[in-house]
């Protein structure tokens, strides 16, 4: 059966994101850029929430034919329009993406369609950014492992990834940790 993976960045405080959204705390250069990208070779379905695909689609469609985009940048963008795209949405009425590959819309029953997709052929799917649905996701017990990557920085304030909405009992295993020259710790987390 195909695992879900789930991927995101935290300040040390534990925030996806300052107050107003900021991203710009996250330290992501190429030796952090080319340790999410070694996912390409386990991965072959991408989940969203709506606004982290929007945000995607607006960057990842455009970097083929930027000038100023890097030979990684571009494989990582030829990787995603190859892979099938799942768009967690309630509000969406249709969602697509480049000229392969396929997307997915999950407007509701969300556990349902998950455990669909997990028993298809193929590889693991990878939930990149996407906190919300993230926190929907650890609610139902359908995330399989955590790469948490702690930013060295403290946010004081922020949105939290692990709410007391989405808190609950998980048992976990620590799988694996890396230290990053910038300074973020990268975590691997499985289901004990």
């Amino acid at each position: 059966m195909r695992r879900v993976i789930a991927m995101i960045h935290l300040s040390l405080d534990g925030c996806t994101a300052g107050p107003d959204d900021e991203l710009d705390w996250i330290y992501y250069d190429s030796e952090l850029e080319s340790y999410a990208h070694s996912l390409h070779e386990q991965v072959d379905t991408v989940i969203w929430g709506r606004r982290t695909y929007e945000g995607m689609a607006g960057y990842w469609l455009t970097v083929p034919t930027n000038p100023e985009s890097t030979e990684a940048e571009r494989e990582h963008a030829r990787w995603l329009d190859s892979v099938t795209k799942v768009v967690v949405s309630t509000t969406l009425e249709s969602a697509a993406w480049g000229s392969a590959g396929k997307t997915l819309l999950i407007r509701d029953n969300l556990a349902q369609a998950i455990t669909q997709l997990r028993q298809l052929p193929g590889k693991n799917m990878w939930v990149l950014g996407s906190p919300v649905l993230m926190q929907s996701m650890m609610t139902l017990d359908l995330i399989d492992e955590y790469r948490i990557n702690i930013n060295p920085c403290v946010l004081g304030r922020g949105k939290k990834l692990f709410t007391d909405a989405a808190a609950r009992h998980m048992p976990l295993k620590l799988a694996e940790t890396r230290r990053f020259a910038s300074g973020v710790v990268g975590l691997v987390y499985t289901r004990a």
